[in-house]
């Protein structure tokens, strides 16, 4: 079954919507880490974790910006086809995958700079979180 150009962009403005927004939280998290006095190695696991997410993120915006014009009815490609985003589908997809493990890694690590017990709580919200996004798309696919 192949996927028609209109859904390509309404899935490439869902994925824009998202991102930007995970995108945004990401850079926050990177600026309050970066004006922060800890510097141990837990906070700047969490800083590179942030700044990973934060960076794919955009990363993603930028390709489903691309998606979004190519697909666009009376855009600037006439007779478009799959082919014409290819590259921006595969690179978007990776970098959002990439971006999702690292918010979650970063949701998981950030318990730790309190307590073992808020750490252990905060890796099992994050490793839950990654699970059930992952069965959602997944069952999306299937």
């Amino acid at each position: 079954m192949e996927i028609t150009l209109e859904y390509w962009n309404e899935l490439a403005k869902q994925t824009l919507l998202i991102s930007s927004l995970l995108s945004g939280f990401s850079i926050t998290v990177v600026a309050n880490l970066l004006v922060s006095d800890k510097n141990n190695k837990l906070f700047n696991l969490i800083l590179k974790s942030a700044t990973l997410s934060a960076g794919c993120f955009l990363v993603t915006v930028f390709t489903m910006v691309h998606i979004v014009m190519t697909t666009t009815s009376g855009g600037y490609i006439k007779n478009v086809s799959v082919d014409d985003f290819q590259i921006a589908r595969i690179i978007g997809v990776i970098t959002f995958m990439i971006g999702l493990f690292s918010l979650s890694t970063m949701i998981s690590l950030s318990g730790w700079t309190k307590s073992k017990k808020v750490g252990r709580f905060t890796t099992a919200i994050g490793i839950l979180t990654l699970i059930l996004i992952f069965i959602t798309m997944i069952r999306f696919n299937a």
